[in-house]
């Protein structure tokens, strides 16, 4: 891309439009040449960032895993980038905001969309970013996130299959509430759930909208491939948040909740009713 061109294109921000914040939908993008997405610099990246930021572990996964039996490559962080084509890998850089940069880059981004999603959601809130590396077959396991998300291929390819944000056989409450105490994004895997997902096949130049929550999972292609997630959230995202943890409460006391709506409902009086039990409990403490 040159310095005057717009990373996604004009159809591309119709289409999220349409989409956002519900449905996935493809997008193109010209993030490809960029000059902080090289080789070297994805290594000096590296070399910055704090080693907690950095996760990375062999490829060959199955579909569903459980997160603790991930196993590790037995490599060190520049070791498992400098060699990704060879080495059985996957690894991502996480909060790459945190370098100058790349934040700038993240937020260049995201302003091309941010007209798109005020108008929908609101403002974009914690804006973050994660640069994914994979080895040639390596697969990401079967999880959810947090936050609306576009991840962007930049080299090589991967498919990524994508499952409704609404089906609670996908992604149980208890899932959900779960991952919000502290649990891990991973979720359990049956093979009866296969039809359910739809396969998006994603070429450098090709991105890829998620909605929040929406359980997916990723085959990396027959390249090294390297992308580029931006995130956001927005009040409705903390609004499911804190619904989720209300009903995690109330679920101790031997009740049953009813999950929170998806968009365009707003889960406004679960979101309230946590927020003020969490102030008074804060509160408490200081006494």
């Amino acid at each position: 891309m040159t310095a005057t061109e717009a990373i996604f294109t004009d159809n591309a921000r119709a289409t999220l439009r349409a989409a956002y914040p519900e449905t996935p939908a493809l997008l193109d993008h010209r993030l490809s040449e960029h000059p902080l997405l090289t080789n070297a610099a994805l290594a000096d990246l590296a070399r910055a960032m704090r080693p907690e930021d950095v996760e990375y572990n062999r490829g060959d996964l199955p579909v569903g895993i459980n997160p603790a039996d991930v196993p590790a490559n037995g490599l060190g962080i520049l070791e498992t980038l400098e060699n990704i084509e060879t080495n059985g890998s996957w690894m991502v850089l996480k909060f790459i905001e945190q370098v100058p940069a790349y934040r700038d880059l993240l937020h260049e981004t995201l302003a091309e969309i941010e007209p798109i999603v005020r108008d929908i959601t609101g403002e974009m809130i914690d804006l973050q970013g994660f640069i994914f590396l994979s080895s040639p077959g390596a697969v990401t396991p079967y999880h959810m996130d947090p936050e609306h998300n576009i991840l962007l291929q930049v080299r090589g390819s991967k498919t990524m299959t994508v499952f409704p944000a609404d089906d609670e056989e996908l992604a149980p409450s208890q899932a959900h509430e779960a991952f919000h105490e502290g649990g891990h994004r991973n979720l359990e895997w049956r093979d009866n759930f296969a039809a359910r997902g739809m396969a998006h096949a994603l070429p450098a130049g090709k991105a890829i909208y998620v909605p929040v929550k929406a359980p997916h999972w990723v085959k990396n292609g027959p390249a090294a491939s390297l992308s580029l997630s931006i995130t956001w959230r927005s009040e409705w995202v903390y609004r499911e948040k804190y619904a989720r943890s209300l009903n995690a409460t109330l679920r101790r006391l031997g009740l049953n909740p009813a999950p929170p709506k998806r968009f365009p409902h707003q889960n406004h009086m679960k979101s309230l009713a946590w927020r003020a039990m969490a102030k008074a409990q804060r509160a408490l403490g200081r006494n």
